[in-house]
């Protein structure tokens, strides 16, 4: 007979917020949860049933920390993808697959992937020193951006001129074709290794242009039904075609001539699905555990308008972190705080995330402007 659920132990590569959510989630299956992280106070320490203080990207603390699991999951993807190999020739299940990681960890091969498979995404170069930004035939401006270990808007820079190149990445690269988009949007898309695939309805982002963060997210978009169902299409297509097991998520543009075209992706519970825990009837968490697990997948219709906002560390403020106004904020109806269990704050740190809904659009978007300028993390 199949082992069921909470007869199989979850280890989790990486302790953050993403981690600490899984984990919340996975408790309600009565799921024993291992975390492996570099940081001694990670959020995860203290929820999980197992918590290990170790290097993530270390062979041997990777594949030692493994062995004592049966699934192993990510919540970041820069991780030894070699460590996971061997653990999956030795039969231990890896979701997503190290495959799909070592494919994603390099945006110059997730480009190629994606033109390869007929995704529509920006044309871009791959480059891998100074000379070759200098003689690249992209015209001025475009986005650099490293091929490996960018995040949360870090790796990434726009070049206006010849001058800007000074200060450009000097590490392998790829060159983007600035894309004149009207709006950033994003499909979460789950896959079990049955591959039964389910996406969650397409949602719309804004950004904190000096961080270069998701600050402010609606869900669900109220774009076309039929621009909408293409976006899901094109989630569906990249899942299928990398074979993943596991929660999918597709950054896309939409184009000022109404086109669609694929960012970035990420193999894993993400920013752009945190209003699913109240806004839709599965999360995105729940649902990347009955993926890897190889349950049903949960639905995943929106419930009601539901609008996300990261809870970010204030500029000038660096310590033991405080939030300023939480009872303001929580004496309006659907408000929803989460805390990510993070001690410190530093300025653009992601200490958190509020999630208001409401059955009316205009009204969430109302209170969550007004939790948005009231709700500070300072020291």
């Amino acid at each position: 007979m199949a082992k069921q659920i909470s007869e199989l132990k979850l280890g989790i590569l990486g302790g953050g917020q993403l981690g600490r959510m899984l984990i919340q989630q996975a408790i309600n299956y009565n799921v024993t949860t291992l975390v492996l992280d570099p940081d001694p106070d990670a959020p995860c320490k203290h929820i999980s049933n197992y918590f290990e203080n170790g290097s993530i990207t270390d062979f041997d603390t990777v594949y030692n920390f493994g062995k004592k699991a049966d699934i192993i999951t990510i919540e970041i993807e820069k991780v030894n993808i070699d460590a996971l190999e061997q653990l999956e020739k030795e039969g231990k299940k890896v979701f997503p697959q190290s495959r799909v990681i070592r494919l994603i960890q390099d945006k110059g091969v997730q480009k190629q992937f994606f033109k390869e498979n007929d995704i529509p995404t920006s044309p871009f170069q791959i480059v891998n020193t100074r000379e070759d930004m200098e003689n690249s035939p992209f015209h001025f401006p475009y986005i650099l951006k490293l091929r490996k270990d960018g995040y949360d808007g870090k790796g990434v820079m726009k070049i206006n001129s010849a001058k800007d190149l000074d200060n450009a990445f000097d590490a392998p690269c790829i060159i983007e074709k600035l894309v004149d988009f009207d709006k950033e949007v994003a499909v979460i898309v789950a896959r079990n290794s049955n591959g039964d695939m389910k996406t969650f309805p397409m949602v719309e982002m804004e950004f904190n242009p000096e961080a270069n963060l998701v600050e402010f997210l609606i869900s669900p978009s109220t774009f076309a039904e039929s621009l909408q169902q293409k976006a899901e299409n094109i989630a569906k297509n990249i899942a299928s075609a990398m074979n993943i097991t596991g929660i999918l998520a597709v950054e896309m543009f939409v184009c000022k001539d109404g086109e669609l075209l694929v960012n970035e992706v990420a193999p894993r519970p993400h920013n752009s699905g945190h209003q699913t825990i109240e806004g839709n009837y599965v999360s995105q968490f729940e649902q990347h555990l009955r993926s890897i697990y190889n349950l049903p997948l949960g639905d995943t219709s929106s419930i009601t308008n539901a609008i996300m906002i990261n809870l970010l560390g204030e500029k000038g403020y660096e310590g033991v972190a405080k939030y300023e106004n939480l009872e303001k904020v929580l004496s309006i109806d659907g408000v929803y705080v989460h805390l990510y269990g993070k001690k410190y704050t530093k300025p653009f740190r992601k200490m958190g995330h509020v999630t208001i809904v409401d059955i009316d659009r205009e009204k969430a978007i109302e209170k969550a402007r007004f939790v948005q300028k009231t709700l500070k993390v300072i020291a």
